[in-house]
């Protein structure tokens, strides 16, 4: 439990989809009874690092990087970035295939994050680098690197930098699968008890349940860790990343993160000793 002056820290990225989600327990919009929160805002990458410490009590992190830390956190049945038939970007500076593409050195946001697994799933082996997230774009414009892996906001933006698409990898992933790309996850930490878990996963969608029924508010905060988009592209890229299966990921999404960590386990990128039947959805019923 949380006593007077603790609080439960959650560690999320600086972008508008996470801003917006949280938005209501930031401003202390909801009544959560005793348990107070304060944010604590990082790139994924860091926050998949920190995890692996057990530092934050509740954190954003790449589905990829769950098993590594299944030991500390159970994942939320709320709080997911899905991409339902879009996802990671592959973008280059002149156009380029796919085929050449893979010969180059490919810009990363990171080796634990999810859009690194699913480049892996789709093109094999292949040269990366990794680089912080806001400067893979600018990185493949200037022609340091030739082809770039982005996410967040710059999957909206990317026409308007002047950069070629390469390949969408949630287009491909749903094409294969049938399923959401699964990228990103809240987790809860386990040594707080299953029933305070439930209440801060509650918090959590309930949050997220605030800031879609109170969208302008939201979405003017959210705006701020957009990294200078307009109103319309800020409004687009949440829409993209917060929706119903945010509320609650559904029979569906939970089979896209169970396959999408089995597809991992196969080419040796997710640890063999995990078992993605025994994944506990905190909030789901199962």
């Amino acid at each position: 439990m949380v006593d007077d002056g603790l609080e439960y820290r959650i560690g999320h990225s600086p972008d508008p989809d996470d801003a917006f989600m949280f938005y209501a327990l930031t401003k202390g919009n909801l009544e959560t009874d005793n348990r107070k929160y304060g944010h604590v805002l990082l790139d994924i990458e860091t926050l998949n690092k920190h995890a692996q410490n057990g530092e934050y009590e509740v954190s954003a992190v790449s589905i990829h990087s769950y098993p590594l830390i299944s030991d500390k956190y159970h994942l939320m049945n709320c709080g997911a970035s899905m991409g339902e038939g879009y996802g990671p970007m592959l973008i280059s500076k002149e156009m380029i295939s796919i085929e050449e593409a893979k010969k180059r050195k490919i810009a990363i946001p990171g080796l634990g994050t999810s859009a690194y697994l699913a480049l892996r799933l789709a093109w094999g082996e292949v040269d990366v680098e990794v680089v912080p997230f806001d400067e893979i774009m600018p990185r493949v414009l200037s022609g340091e690197f030739e082809v770039g892996l982005i996410i967040h906001e710059g999957q909206v933006t990317w026409k308007d930098e002047g950069v070629h698409l390469v390949q969408d990898l949630g287009i491909w992933w749903n094409k294969k699968t049938g399923l959401p790309l699964p990228l990103g996850g809240n987790i809860v930490r386990k040594d707080l008890g299953i029933e305070e878990c439930e209440k801060i996963t509650e918090d959590v969608k309930n949050s997220i349940i605030w800031s879609i029924e109170n969208p302008d508010s939201s979405l003017e905060f959210a705006k701020k860790w957009g990294r200078g988009i307009d109103d319309e592209t800020n409004k687009k890229f949440v829409q993209m990343y917060v929706n119903k299966r945010t509320i609650d990921y559904g029979i569906e999404g939970r089979e896209a993160i169970r396959e999408f960590l089995r597809q991992g386990i196969e080419i040796g990128l997710v640890r063999s000793d995990f078992d993605v039947e025994k994944i506990t959805f905190v909030g789901s019923g199962e």
